[in-house]
């Protein structure tokens, strides 16, 4: 790198167009304000990234060593001014390059609590904070074991896997097994360092919600409280999302409090987190802290219903300034996920162009699709609505009404044998070629 190197911002991977163009969108304007080149490290080739990205390297963003030195190659060529990234599975190189480059990042500590559930967990509970009893399993004997101190119910999950892919619950010793079996099956499509084994935790009872929040020089800045909808249980597939601008846990010291220590005590320094919370009876307990966005579209409810800007907010962090996290509108948005009551192979969908309060409705499946549901399958969605209303009410009943209108149809099949290697789930990563 030299002094006269045009400043860039590092994007690592960006994401479903579907799901994430709104942010790209929002980061390429102020990078152009900025005077910033906006650079892409991308698994697949580009089609509509062309219109924000300035530069565009394809390479196998799962194979780290090869995206650490596509990286540093670019990094002779630009003055890297941040890194940005808001895929899962790649927040922790992004993280440990931003360190590397000596700009604003999770930092390696805070990226490895992150992105490893069973250091969340440690560390958490050694500062004191509510944790259900946990154990991190090498095999179902050590596995057995657990459960027998803990005691049911438990949630049996992989140790680094996103989308609630390979979690279940088990109540007794007659559904633990499957569970353990589900949870280490689905670990091995994860990061080599995580993969086989489980991770055993008590069951924390109570509404689930989730915090996306910007951490700037450690400082936690909570932006809006999404509620969150799940299904087929034993299972945790997430089925939709409502964000309401006057949440009253918006202003609950106890909850606030709970996720700043969180995030101190894991040492996260600069970026936007995705913290996961059940409401128990006594109190506010963290499920786990991602060192992203949200995903589900929540950052676009987010500001749909309070008019923050995550991706400028990204923009911020990544590049060492405060971010304004003060809300301009007022209102609730949410979003409900479209599902197929079994297995299948998608044949047609059709979504409404119009209803009350629809802001967005989309496929999310090309027809010839199949679409399997957990254990064989997670994400498994034909669809996608989103509303939003002046109350919380009043943007169920409608986005009730707009999934209604959506029109599927589909062939049924059987589910893959016990045993197969799950499939990745479209949507994670860039797959819109």
């Amino acid at each position: 790198m030299t002094s006269t190197a045009p400043g860039a911002l590092l994007v690592i991977g960006s994401g479903l167009k579907l799901y994430r163009e709104y942010l790209v969108r929002s980061v390429s304007d102020r990078a152009r304000e900025n005077g910033l080149r906006l650079v892409l490290i991308n698994n697949l080739n580009p089609t509509w990234q062309h219109e924000y990205f300035d530069d565009i390297t394809v390479v196998n963003v799962f194979d780290h060593a090869l995206l650490a030195e596509t990286a540093r190659k670019l990094a002779t060529e630009y003055t890297i001014a941040g890194v940005l990234c808001w895929d899962e599975p790649l927040v922790m190189p992004a993280a440990e390059l931003a360190a590397e480059f000596g700009v604003p990042g999770l930092s390696i500590p805070g990226v490895h609590g992150c992105r490893d559930k069973h250091s969340c967990r440690v560390r958490l509970t050694a500062a004191g904070l509510p944790q259900p009893g946990f154990h991190l399993a090498a095999d179902l004997d050590d596995a057995r074991a657990a459960v027998a101190r803990i005691g049911f119910p438990v949630v049996v999950k992989p140790r680094a896997l996103g989308a609630s892919m390979g979690v279940s619950l088990a109540r007794d010793d007659a559904e633990f097994d499957a569970a353990y079996r589900v949870a280490h099956e689905a670990s091995l499509v994860g990061d080599e360092p995580y993969r086989g084994g489980a991770i055993i935790e008590g069951y924390a009872d109570g509404p689930e919600i989730s915090i996306d929040g910007a951490v700037h020089k450690g400082e936690y800045l909570p932006m809006f409280i999404a509620r969150k909808s799940t299904g087929m249980p034993p299972f945790f597939e997430e089925t939709g999302h409502v964000v309401d601008s006057a949440d009253p846990l918006l202003k609950d010291e106890e909850l606030l409090g709970v996720l700043a220590k969180a995030h101190h005590v894991l040492g996260i320094e600069n970026g936007i987190t995705h913290t996961e919370v059940r409401l128990t009876r006594s109190g506010p307990v963290i499920i786990e802290v991602n060192g992203r966005l949200g995903g589900d579209l929540i950052p676009f409810l987010g500001k749909t219903a309070t008019g923050i800007d995550p991706g400028s907010v990204l923009f911020d962090v990544a590049t060492g300034q405060r971010p304004d996290v003060s809300h301009s509108r007022e209102g609730v948005a949410g979003i409900r996920f479209g599902y197929p009551d079994h297995d299948c192979v998608l044949h047609s969908i059709s979504v409404p162009a119009q209803a009350p309060g629809l802001v967005t409705a989309s496929p999310m499946a090309e027809p010839g699709t199949t679409l399997r549901l957990p254990p064989g399958g997670y994400i498994a969605r034909h669809s996608f609505v989103v509303c939003q209303a002046p109350d919380r009410d009043t943007c169920e009943q409608r986005l009730a009404h707009a999934a209604s209108l959506v029109e599927v149809g589909s062939e049924d099949i059987e589910p893959p044998p016990v045993g197969t290697t799950l499939a990745m789930p479209a949507g994670l990563l860039d797959v819109d070629e």
